[in-house]
């Protein structure tokens, strides 16, 4: 692979100095026109839709952790802790990424509460990954600026198959919360996370250990794995659909661009997926207007479609595109997949520039 290639997506890099040199730190990016009234009405928060959704997936947890409780030890609890790993390990990503934005409840302390617990099941330290998501949000997939990039180029496909049941976001995690117990952030983590909130960063990494602890004790001392099944391992044995989920957002797109409609993709999904997901297969969508609640997100696909490239017709379409780009992207890093605009709109060319599509 040539030198010339390889990128350093360290946030304390030599590419984080590059991002701010070609303008693309904390830039203006594309947004398709809306009416005023239009796009006030579509970023109306409500709380009516996010207690229904959550009192179905809390309901959904309980009744699947029941029945795996109640035929632990036979072939019959599998189908329960299939679900109950879904809900604990894909679903409650979903659900920490909406109440983190504060749109998917009007109220906040139900957007906060559902953040922390959601944030524990899928072991994202919530004070960490909040002002991550903030700068993921601010320079997308912008190189050593975006401390969310899931895949960098060459991308690790042995760490991919293994992210799949979580082994690498988990070990990472536990690392981070112990070195977080002791009082010490990572230069990278200084990068984003202002001063006045490590205090908190520490202090729920000593929860989380505490809690993590007790249930391994738990299990020990009764001599069984139950308890792990309901916290801890399900954000292993449940991680495999929130990580297709987060490949299919941004990789293989465009790096270093300031149009989503080069960077992010937006896939059909079904009613089940869609729940799973909370709508963020508009995903293009949610980073053009991140303050549109995920509820209201079909809605906003219809206002701004006659300016995006179209949506991919399926998951499972959308990786028909993905596994090619990754396997071409071993040995040309610099290879990426360019979505095709409407007739007569204006994508970015390979320098950012609009270019208007004959």
């Amino acid at each position: 692979m040539p030198e010339a290639l390889s990128r350093n997506y360290d946030l304390t890099g030599p590419e984080a100095a590059l991002a701010a040199e070609k303008g693309l730190v904390s830039a203006t990016w594309h947004q398709t026109p809306i009416p005023r009234k239009h796009l006030k009405e579509l970023m109306q928060r409500s709380d009516g839709p996010a207690l229904r959704d959550t009192a179905i997936w809390l309901v959904a947890l309980v009744l699947s952790a029941f029945g795996g409780y109640w035929f632990w030890g036979t072939w019959a609890c599998v189908p329960f802790f299939f679900v109950y790993g879904l809900l604990y390990g894909t679903a409650s990503n979903a659900r920490w990424h909406e109440t983190g934005h504060g749109t998917a409840f009007k109220t906040r302390w139900m957007n906060d509460a559902v953040y922390q617990v959601a944030s524990f099941m899928t072991l994202f330290e919530p004070h960490v990954w909040r002002w991550s998501h903030a700068r993921h949000h601010t320079d997308t997939i912008v190189v050593g600026r975006d401390p969310e990039i899931v895949e960098p180029r060459p991308p690790r496909l042995g760490k991919m198959l293994l992210s799949l049941i979580g082994i690498p976001q988990t070990l990472g995690t536990l690392r981070s919360l112990l070195r977080h117990a002791a009082g010490r952030a990572t230069a990278q983590e200084l990068d984003f996370i202002p001063a006045s909130e490590l205090p908190k960063v520490y202090f729920t990494a000593r929860i989380w250990l505490a809690i993590l602890a007790a249930t391994t004790a738990l299990a020990l001392y009764l001599g069984t794995w139950l308890p792990l099944m309901f916290i801890g391992l399900p954000t292993l044995y449940g991680a495999w659909l929130s990580y297709l989920f987060g490949v299919s957002q941004h990789v293989g797109l465009a790096e270093d661009t300031l149009d989503h409609r080069s960077n992010c993709r937006t896939i059909r999904m079904n009613p089940v997926l869609r729940f799973l997901y909370l709508n963020m297969n508009y995903h293009l969508e949610h980073h053009m207007f991140p303050m549109v609640p995920y509820h209201a997100l079909p809605q906003l696909h219809e206002a701004i479609k006659h300016d995006c490239p179209p949506p991919y017709p399926s998951l499972l379409q959308a990786y028909r595109e993905i596994l090619p780009t990754l396997w071409k992207q071993r040995k040309d890093p610099a290879y990426f997949v360019r979505r095709p605009p409407p007739v007569g709109t204006c994508m970015p060319d390979d320098a950012g520039q609009p270019v208007a599509q004959a």
